[in-house]
């Protein structure tokens, strides 16, 4: 067996041990994946172990098969858990890195971001959120990747194909240093059990979307939308959230974020969750104030934080089904309802059924799939029927993307629009169509991002000054159709240092337009040159206004039928490849599911040069105005009015312009 290495340095550079590293024991006081389902056949299992094996040197093959073997049979998967690593997870200051390449170093620090424990929700199994949004399957993986970032120059790209690094080719300095791709199935195979089958092999991951491309932050990676989001759905029904109740569910990974945003938004948050040690998590982070377990409890608390206009985010310990019902009985008045429970994984672990509890349902999903499926859809029947009851007393409920209204439509609930029309078959929106998408998206505005890669707080504190800067001067030019949005973002990145938003690396998030994010992306990169701050590394969630084709979520307010239409992602990947962007991704997944969604991002390092300006100039531009185009396209009058705006800024953007047709012609037609 391996005697441990000395330092973190050198076991990233020993990539796989020559040596078996000992066996680590299965560690109970970890937030683990659920168990998946046994799918294989006995040949495809037979497969599944030499696709693993062939990661290590044959003196080992006839050692680990067996333990291999039984992780399969006991997780549905092979994590390869002997080879995690030894030292703590986190993201380490850029300079700590073995590296040749300081935008390879930037890449590592961003991967051990993704599986910090702090950040990632199943970090054993190198799961960041979602329940199944993957940085890697295996530890072999993880370790052979960041051997090859360590070794590689600025003339080499790493190639990522689901998960497996495939290897260092020949490139040059303007190249992307990585290129992932994730999950990019066949269209005929792309079914939920296509992903169980084909995970299980070990020939492709779910990569959610900022998991698979190590750009997640934390919860705050939502916060800010989340924010924007229930801002302007108190907006939407005129009402001021003092006081007011918001009610929803989910508190993992990405959900997690409701209650924070809630709090900052200024309402009263319940957010249901099953999943107790996720809750306490919640709870020891300060993203939840307090947590409840019996609904009569939670019924009278719910009824003093309304009397007294508190600002509170509560959790309760069960599940959401019981607390919309119980409210329906207690005649408890909801403002604004929402759902993001991970409904794009529904039958290994995204949503639990009533009347079971959480430990039963970790067993029936594995041990009695069908089952569990049935009590799934009873549940949403129920869910939605009870949503139903609220609606007709005046709630807004709106779906927050991870597929609730598509999972309850396809178990039968009473979910759909009688007068259906093309983008709005279900009665409720999805929080895109109503909020995010007119008043954001189609404005260029979303989730801009950036991490300090010094690892340093007061680093983080000076670039949330310039970004404030910058954006308080652009508000005094900026037309009236986005001043709601610059004031938001000001607001926002005023308070993001009191809110204590950062898990993990130290980070921020800013919805920001195009000249948004190039002016302060430039102003970093002064800072830098000048010395002022470390490296920066700017990257975006997928989920934005050009990075993903998404039918029931990111372009869910595209009504020209093209929804269902994937180029726009496929073309923002390749196009911030050529212009500038230090690493990009492609997955299959992300939030609303597997099959359901293509989506893309990028990373990029700024280091204060002149090839980073040209380069952030190039790529920042066409990432937000791709997506501006065809939202315009598509006659989003939001978007027409942003390219308008674009093309007067840059003389060489020429974009092409839809011409409206007269609504009195087509009702001329039979």
């Amino acid at each position: 067996m391996q005697t441990s290495l000395t330092t973190f340095q050198d076991q990233i550079l020993e990539g796989i041990p020559e040596q078996l590293p000992a066996l680590k024991p299965y560690d109970n006081s970890i937030n683990h994946a659920p168990f998946r389902k046994d799918i294989l056949s006995i040949e495809e299992k037979k497969l599944a172990l030499q696709n693993a094996l062939r990661y290590f040197d044959k003196k080992h093959h006839e050692y680990l098969i067996e333990e291999f073997k039984t992780e399969l049979e006991t997780y549905g998967r092979i994590y390869m858990y002997r080879f995690r690593p030894d030292y703590k997870m986190y993201a380490r200051p850029i300079n700590d890195y073995p590296a040749r390449s300081k935008q390879a170093a930037a890449i590592m620090l961003m991967i051990q971001n993704n599986l910090d424990y702090a950040v990632a929700q199943h970090p054993h199994e190198l799961i960041t959120y979602g329940g199944n949004g993957g940085v890697f399957s295996n530890w072999a993986q993880y370790r052979l990747t960041m051997k090859y970032l360590a070794e590689m120059n600025d003339e080499q790209t790493l190639v990522m194909y689901s998960g497996h690094p495939m290897g260092l080719f020949p490139s040059h300095k303007e190249a992307p240093r990585v290129v992932v791709t994730n999950g990019m199935m066949i269209p005929n195979y792309s079914k939920p059990d296509d992903w169980e089958k084909f995970n299980a092999l070990g020939v492709t991951q779910y990569g959610q979307m900022t998991a698979g491309s190590y750009m997640y932050i934390g919860p705050q990676g939502i916060v800010h939308g989340t924010t924007i989001t229930v801002l302007n759905g108190f907006r939407k029904i005129g009402k001021e959230p003092k006081g007011n109740l918001f009610v929803t569910s989910g508190l993992g990974g990405m959900s997690g974020a409701q209650p924070k945003a809630g709090n900052i938004a200024g309402c009263i948050t319940v957010c249901a969750e099953v999943n107790p040690k996720i809750t306490q998590v919640r709870l020891d982070q300060g993203w939840i104030d307090e947590r409840i377990t019996d609904l009569d409890t939670l019924v009278l608390r719910v009824k003093k934080a309304k009397a007294d206009k508190e600002t509170i985010s509560i959790a309760y310990l069960g599940n959401i089904v019981d607390v919309w019902e119980k409210f329906n009985e207690a005649n408890i008045y909801i403002d604004l309802g929402s759902d993001q429970t991970s409904l794009h994984n529904p039958w290994a672990g995204g949503y639990y059924p009533a009347n079971l509890s959480f430990e039963e349902s970790n067993k029936m999903m594995v041990n009695n799939p069908e089952l569990f499926k049935t009590k799934v859809q009873e549940t949403l029947r129920r869910h939605a029927d009870a949503i139903n009851k609220h609606t007709e007393k005046g709630t807004y409920f709106f779906d927050y993307g991870n597929a609730f209204l598509l999972e309850a439509s396809r178990a039968g609930a009473d979910i759909m629009n009688i007068n259906a029309t093309l983008g709005r078959e279900f009665k409720y929106p999805s929080y895109v169509q109503d909020i995010m998408g007119p008043m954001c998206f189609d404005y260029g505005f979303g989730p801009f991002r950036w991490v300090c890669a010094s690892g340093k707080a007061e680093d983080l504190q000076k670039t949330d000054q310039i970004a404030c800067n910058i954006l308080e001067n652009m508000i005094e030019d900026a037309p009236q159709e986005i001043q709601q949005q610059m004031a938001d973002n000001i607001q926002w990145i005023k308070g993001a240092q009191e809110n204590k938003l950062v898990v993990g690396s130290q980070a921020r998030i800013l919805y920001a337009d195009a000249e948004g994010r190039m002016r302060i992306a430039e102003a970093f990169n002064q800072a830098i040159e000048k010395k002022d701050i470390g490296i920066v590394i700017l990257g975006r969630d997928h989920h934005d206004v050009s990075g993903t084709d998404s039918p029931y979520r990111e372009t869910s307010n595209i009504y020209d039928g093209s929804r269902f239409t994937a180029d726009m992602a496929i073309h923002n990947v390749i196009g911030d490849s050529f212009r500038g962007a230090t690493w990009v991704s492609i997955h299959n997944g992300g939030g609303v599911g597997w099959g359901e969604v293509i989506n893309g991002g990028f990373g990029m390092v700024l280091d204060g040069s002149m090839e980073a300006s040209n380069r952030l100039k190039q790529m920042l531009f066409w990432d937000v105005n791709n997506g501006i185009s065809r939202r315009s396209w598509a006659r989003n009058e939001g978007a027409v009015f942003a390219i308008k705006r674009a093309m007067e800024s840059e003389p060489n953007l020429k974009v092409t312009l839809p011409n409206t047709v007269d609504d009195q012609l087509l009702k001329k037609l039979k």
